[in-house]
């Protein structure tokens, strides 16, 4: 069953509680709130579910954040997070119901991180998919600050919101020293470290395993194969 369809019909089971919960029963047509899965077999799946409403939440709410929701801004979010045309109508209820929400998104954040871990490589693929959704229609001081603020939510320091901000707005997007996180110039070994050392952080098998549903793995996919690009260009490796 698809993330989407698991949403449209989300069981007391599964719920999370907190914003989330209450976001997710509102599009499920239920009165969710409150109520946790405690049984181990049920963690993955509430991971999951906490994980999507999150991503979609944060996304709506970001896209707001200049003003207008447009939809350039829903259409990257349904490439990135793999939403299939017959799923459409499930995504979008609850992209506009997140739009529409009362709750901040510091709450969403604040509960992704409880639930997720703070500062997670699972929600800096989160994050890094904000990002790309920002930058559809340029980046707007309003939007700079709010995914500042998700990512102070989120668990991360100022060096890691940093090292984020970096890899998608200076010196350049497509910066390999950026993108492997390293200063320039730094010799062959500390090339080769850094790069071991994102592949086992960011490899799309670890999102899997941590819970992230196989329509969000496009994020971790697409970071994986920058870091591959940025290490072959700075040691001339070819595949």
């Amino acid at each position: 069953m698809s993330i989407w369809a698991t949403l449209a019909g989300t069981a007391l089971g599964l719920i999370v509680g907190g914003p989330l919960g209450a976001l997710a029963g509102a599009a499920a047509g239920g009165a969710v709130d409150g109520l946790r899965a405690r049984r181990p077999e049920r963690v993955q799946e509430r991971r999951r579910v906490a994980f999507t409403i999150a991503a979609i939440a944060l996304a709506a709410k970001m896209a707001r954040a200049d003003g207008e929701a447009t939809a350039a801004e829903f259409a990257t979010f349904q490439r990135l997070f793999h939403v299939e045309p017959k799923e459409a109508t499930n995504a979008r209820r609850f992209y506009d119901m997140a739009k529409a929400s009362i709750a901040g998104f510091e709450a969403y954040a604040a509960q992704a991180a409880d639930l997720l871990g703070p500062g997670s490589p699972t929600l800096e693929d989160l994050l890094d998919a904000l990002w790309l959704i920002a930058a559809v229609d340029g980046y707007h001081d309003a939007e700079l600050e709010f995914l500042d603020t998700v990512g102070q939510r989120l668990g991360f320091d100022d060096a890691a919101r940093a090292r984020i901000r970096r890899r998608h707005v200076s010196p350049a997007a497509d910066d390999p020293w950026a993108i492997l996180g390293i200063e320039p110039g730094v010799d062959a070994a500390a090339i080769r470290a850094a790069y071991h050392g994102l592949v086992k952080r960011y490899h799309p098998d670890r999102a899997l395993a941590e819970g992230v549903p196989n329509e969000f793995i496009r994020v971790a996919e697409t970071r994986m194969a920058e870091i591959n690009a940025a290490y072959d260009q700075l040691t001339g490796r070819r595949r």
